[in-house]
């Protein structure tokens, strides 16, 4: 049975805007009858794309209705915001992407809506430059986010928010971490060049590469024996941040899906133990598997690393690596849907989250022991701020400078902007036990 691309991209995106559901888990799902690779590609396409501009093709679609769809047409109004953006940001044959997405209404058994379909597009072809102009003067349209985010970063940088906001609304880049005790980057490097995949490598991260163009990874030299593994440059920076020693105790909290778990193993094969620690048993399973491919191993827990007494052992850790769950405002390129599924009223759990974890994990730090703290938010509040109250309120605790030159040195700890040196969105904070 043939699956058409447009419906099947309407009822996840109808899923995601209607329903709170995260693209990463209702796009697999829906992908998974396609069986053509160029279809499974225009749904995702479509997903992204549409998620990733919804601000600007809402205010758009607003002004093209006579009046509001019904609720349990959230399907036929993804078919309008993916026609919309098809006609306003691909470069696709206009005939092509209005008939098709007229077609879409069939085969989500909605045929009375095509011809309203055809008319929204139609009208958009004849009206696009007043359209344009129009949702250039309202911020939350011009630049595709929610207004409390724009008012957030706008406060938190006032002199670097707009290139932000500009850097989430691009294509992410599709980097890859080397496996250094395999093969080196020149080497990979080589390799890719003979089968023509354009890469170079990245600057500040020795471990990283950055390829021309996204491709499957099965494609790639070496994946399957553990050569390489997809990874942000940013997420690459804590590995080496942590000044990792044989015969270190290393404990990485919230560690799922284990990038910085294999990394850590990858930097430093003669550590005396690494356990990694998280609350989500289904995300600690992709751990193990991603540990197996690389051939690493770990003491996988599945636990809530502020519970410390369901799991420590009790005896102190060298290294601990905190990565908290935040905002995620720093890789909203790579997941788009965080624009519409993150709201302003969640960052005061975040905060409260992110300061238990702080305190819970401090008395498991050795005295001298170094606790890196690191988020994907760019919002100060959960960063230089989070780790100032931190300071504040544990005496025992002091920073350790980070001396780099990728980044914003901030009042504490370090900012990786959304698109520097191909680098997701990242902070991180360097602590030190003085007990």
């Amino acid at each position: 049975m043939t699956i058409d691309a447009r419906a099947c991209a309407a009822r996840v995106l109808s899923q995601v805007i209607s329903d709170g559901r995260s693209l990463s888990e209702a796009l697999p799902a829906a992908v998974q009858a396609i069986t053509d690779a160029r279809q499974r590609a225009l749904v995702q396409e479509l997903c992204y794309g549409t998620l990733r501009w919804y601000y600007r093709l809402d205010a758009m679609l607003q002004r093209l209705l006579n009046k509001p769809l019904k609720q349990r047409d959230a399907d036929v109004r993804g078919v309008l915001l993916l026609g919309l953006y098809q006609l306003d940001q691909l470069a696709m044959p206009q005939r092509v992407a209005v008939n098709e997405t007229v077609q879409a209404t069939h085969a989500l058994n909605k045929q009375w809506a095509s011809g309203l379909v055809n008319a929204v597009l139609r009208n958009y072809q004849r009206q696009s430059a007043q359209l344009q102009e129009a949702v250039a003067v309202e911020p939350v349209a011009r630049y595709a986010h929610p207004a409390w985010l724009i008012e957030r970063l706008q406060s938190d940088w006032p002199d670097d928010w707009e290139a932000v906001l500009t850097a989430n609304n691009a294509r992410p880049p599709f980097s890859l971490r080397i496996n250094r005790q395999r093969i080196t980057r020149d080497e990979y490097l080589e390799k890719l060049t003979e089968l023509s995949l354009e890469a170079r490598p990245l600057a500040y991260v020795d471990s990283a590469i950055r390829l021309d163009r996204p491709v499957p990874v099965d494609i790639l030299p070496g994946f399957a024996e553990g050569y390489i593994s997809v990874q942000d440059g940013a997420a690459q920076l804590a590995a080496g941040l942590l000044d990792l020693q044989p015969g270190q105790r290393v404990l990485d909290a919230c560690a799922a899906p284990g990038g910085k778990t294999a990394h850590i193993l990858e930097a430093e094969p003669a550590l005396a133990e690494l356990t990694a620690v998280d609350i989500e048993g289904r995300r600690l399973l992709r751990s193990r598997e991603n540990l197996s491919r690389l051939s690493l191993s770990a003491n996988l827990v599945q636990g809530d690393a502020a519970a410390t007494s369901d799991w420590w052992d009790g005896q102190s850790y060298d290294r601990i690596l905190l990565d908290v769950p935040c905002s995620a405002t720093g890789v909203i390129r790579r997941h788009p849907d965080i624009k519409l599924l993150r709201r302003a009223e969640d960052i005061t759990g975040l905060l409260r989250l992110q300061m238990q974890l702080l305190q819970a994990m401090w008395p498991l730090l050795s005295s001298g022991g170094m606790l890196l703290y690191c988020t994907c938010s760019i919002l100060a509040d959960e960063n230089s701020d989070q780790i100032g109250r931190f300071l504040e309120a544990q005496q025992d605790a002091a920073e350790l400078p980070i001396a780099a030159g990728w980044g914003h040195e901030c009042r504490h700890g370090r900012q990786i902007f959304p698109g520097e040196n191909e680098m997701d969105g990242f902070y991180f904070a360097c602590l030190t036990s003085t007990a």
